[in-house]
């Protein structure tokens, strides 16, 4: 599985280690019913017919709520979790991911009546058609916006992203989250951003949460390819984020 192959995620931990104001925790699984905030049944039977991925996957899921949870309370999160989550659909999926990590951990902060409102700004280079999908589906009781930016250069993406936010009114959302792909990296397969965009991103991040949600942001990795600055793309985001 490419979407946790050996020297993704370590490179990530490594550089993080080396900071000591990152501390590393350990989620607990998801349960099959939190699960069944986002998905079908079926799906769920699907997913536990393969093997050993289920049980990954509800770790992963499990990420992601604790990330949600800590970002609840103000406490800035980033989601180091794989299988990644943001191209499963309430009843199928594709591109590695198997319960989408976003919209279990935003309907679950939901059903716990804490939040009524999501922003949710995407950065991979694939759209995340799951999380448009099921947070499509749940408008009545989570009300969401989707950001994936379509920009073509990294200053046009960058101002893409700063405008949004600018336009957002304060208090409109209770909580803002990330799909975390890093690969539109500028050797990656996207081949727009630097390293140095990516502080941006997270800083936008956090300013836009701190100035219009009460400080309440997380972000969960989802892509990115090119292992060799892997480390340092996430870091460089997590410094502007924290």
């Amino acid at each position: 599985d490419p979407a946790a192959s050996e020297g993704r995620l370590e490179p990530i931990i490594k550089e993080l280690e080396k900071h000591k104001d990152y501390e590393f925790i350990t989620a607990k699984p998801a349960t099959e019913d939190d699960i069944l905030l986002a998905h079908t049944k079926v799906h769920i039977q699907r997913i536990k017919n393969s093997s050993m991925i289920y049980e990954f996957a509800l770790l992963s899921a499990g990420g992601a709520i604790k990330a949600a949870e800590m970002a609840f309370q103000q406490i800035p999160t980033f989601g180091c979790i794989r299988p990644p989550g943001h191209h499963a659909s309430a009843n199928s999926c594709w591109g590695f991911c198997f319960f989408n990590n976003i919209s279990v951990s935003l309907l679950k902060l939901n059903n716990q009546k804490k939040i009524k409102s999501a922003f949710v700004l995407d950065f991979d280079l694939h759209t995340g058609d799951g999380n448009i999908n099921i947070l499509g589906m749940h408008t009545d009781k989570l009300k969401t916006e989707i950001l994936n930016p379509i920009s073509y250069s990294e200053a046009e993406y960058l101002e893409e992203i700063a405008k949004t936010f600018s336009n957002i009114e304060k208090g409109k959302f209770d909580i803002i989250t990330a799909s975390a792909g890093f690969d539109e990296y500028v050797l990656d397969w996207g081949g727009k951003l630097s390293t140095k965009a990516y502080n941006k991103i997270g800083k936008m991040m956090k300013d836009f949460s701190e100035e219009k949600c009460e400080g309440r942001r997380y972000a969960l990795l989802e892509g990115g390819y090119y292992f060799e600055d892997l480390g340092k793309n996430v870091f460089s985001f997590c410094e502007g984020f924290k």
